[in-house]
């Protein structure tokens, strides 16, 4: 299921197996996938236990990031434990950065911080509350915090195929150490390649154009190679 915008009011729904969907992934040789539980980021809590331990059968070994309703250090520690290579910590990022620094140290370079931003300001609660911190102030916060990663999601540009937020994410990426993932908007190749070209971006994350097949995989894994080659 993807939303427009964050909206859980435009939600569509691609796949009801995501465990089928994550082989298909898994026969172009990712790196790592990117996994968000929608439910449990409205819901502040795990809510697709099941589906997750299906994507991570069909992973194979391949790496997954998971995002969603992660706000406790023991559900950080259950993620783990279950096989999640690097939850994705967003609402509590804001809420009590200290915890997220407990996690860092905990398990150093494992956690990644989500920072989802409208207007430049960092939304919470499955992106149903904005606050009035800004995405740079947050991602500076955790400098130095042992994170594995920060991703950058504008939610204006969110499933709509526009581009993501480049000059904003790369703006974090020169104020911090932190590896910074792109992420929002990605409707074509171009954009992927146009992310890639920027070497103080750590990745892009691709969602939507990927299940509507305006961005091919093979060729998007490919374009970033030849990008960063």
């Amino acid at each position: 299921m993807r939303l427009s915008q964050g909206r859980y009011d435009d939600a569509t729904v691609y796949n009801d197996d995501p465990g089928a969907v994550a082989t298909g992934f898994a026969s172009h040789g990712l790196r790592r996938l990117h996994v968000v539980d929608l439910d449990g980021a409205k819901e502040g809590r795990p809510c697709n236990t099941d589906a997750v331990r299906a994507i991570l059968a069909a992973m194979k070994g391949v790496p997954i990031e998971l995002g969603g309703g992660i706000r406790t250090l023991a559900a950080v520690e259950e993620w783990i434990e279950l096989g999640v290579d690097r939850p994705i910590l967003g609402t509590i990022a804001l809420r009590d950065p200290a915890l997220v620094k407990e996690a860092a140290r905990e398990f150093p370079g494992r956690i990644a911080v989500g920072i989802d931003a409208r207007d430049g300001k960092v939304a919470v609660e499955g992106w149903l509350e904005t606050s009035e911190t800004t995405a740079l102030d947050l991602a500076k916060e955790f400098q130095d915090a042992g994170v594995g990663a920060l991703i950058h999601t504008d939610i204006a540009r969110d499933g709509m195929g526009t581009g993501p937020n480049l000059d904003a994410t790369s703006e974090i990426a020169k104020a911090v150490s932190i590896p910074v993932i792109a992420s929002g908007g990605v409707g074509s190749v171009a954009h992927i390649r146009a992310a890639a070209e920027r070497p103080e971006l750590a990745g892009v994350i691709v969602g939507r154009a990927l299940y509507e097949g305006t961005v091919d995989l093979a060729e998007a894994l490919a374009a970033v190679e030849d990008a960063c080659s």
